[in-house]
């Protein structure tokens, strides 16, 4: 398989066909009558979202169209001027950005503190005022640096900025990455790390994305981990093991059990869909995305 493509990864080859760019209200293009009845009645026990950067060749006015019309009440992974865009559509940000320098430069640097508590001052307030929970952030890469070091200054840094997320209610939300494949040397890349971070932070407006793609090449033995440490998971992501596609059966996880499991421990956060799709139009995307929520829907 190719190599996994990552967020970052801005994907310039895909075409968009006229009808796409040439109807008012593209999503019914994709969705016939009898997808739009079925997508009304999700079971309610996952609250889905899906992550824009996987999507980003189809206008994101268009995107927020086509998850109204596939029953979604969310979207994952935008920026504070896209907020607008995804309200008009009557949509949750469930997972904002608001303040990271990149996944390599994060918490673990104090030389970075002083730009991370003031990005992230300036960014939650306008999260709060649009009704939005949650909001990334990193590690950031070891770069020589032990475990307990990266700890005890992740730590000292956000302590700085949890004052300002307790007070508007906006969750700083550290996200799990694996450092074998993507995200070579980040720090934040098994869930132990993650939750004895929650754990001397001892805050609830600081939890973990569990991001089950990720988690899956480090770690497996995902549902046991949720089940141990639901309490300090605010989000999840999805994404097919191996190469972050599709989540049905070429590839190794059984998604609709982990669902299962996330859904019994409580969760009422959202499950963002993060697999790339392996289409190359904007149909056959939409499709793939509409087929993956329903494996989800448990």
């Amino acid at each position: 398989m190719s190599s996994p493509t990552t967020r970052r990864d801005v994907i310039k080859t895909i075409v968009l066909g006229s009808a796409w760019m040439a109807t008012p209200s593209a999503a019914h293009i994709f969705l016939p009558e009898s997808d739009q009845m079925e997508n009304s009645r999700w079971n309610g026990r996952i609250h889905h979202s899906a992550c824009y950067w996987c999507y980003q060749s189809i206008p994101l006015d268009d995107f927020c169209a086509a998850l109204r019309q596939m029953g979604l009440s969310a979207i994952d992974l935008l920026q504070p001027n896209q907020f607008e865009i995804a309200k008009n559509h009557g949509l949750q940000v469930s997972m904002c950005y608001g303040g990271d320098l990149g996944i390599p430069h994060g918490w673990n640097n104090p030389d970075l503190h002083d730009q991370l508590v003031k990005n992230y001052s300036e960014n939650i307030p306008v999260i709060a005022k649009c009704g939005f929970k949650n909001v990334i952030c990193f590690s950031g890469n070891r770069n020589g640096m032990d475990d307990e070091t990266g700890l005890q200054n992740c730590v000292k840094g956000l302590k700085r900025i949890l004052p300002i997320a307790e007070k508007y209610k906006v969750t700083m939300v550290m996200e799990l990455l694996n450092s074998k494949v993507d995200h070579h040397d980040y720090m934040c890349d098994h869930t132990a790390w993650g939750v004895e971070l929650c754990k001397r932070l001892d805050s609830e407006y600081f939890k973990l994305l569990f991001d089950i793609y990720h988690m899956q090449i480090m770690e497996g033995d995902i549902i046991r981990t949720i089940r141990d440490n639901h309490t300090y998971i605010a989000h999840y992501h999805t994404g097919g093991v191996p190469g972050r596609h599709e989540i049905d059966d070429t590839q190794e996880l059984y998604y609709p059990a982990i669902m299962r499991a996330i859904a019994e421990a409580g969760f009422q956060g959202h499950v963002a869909q993060e697999f790339v799709p392996t289409a190359r139009d904007a149909a056959g995307k939409l499709a793939a995305l509409q087929k993956c929520i329903r494996i989800c829907d448990v």
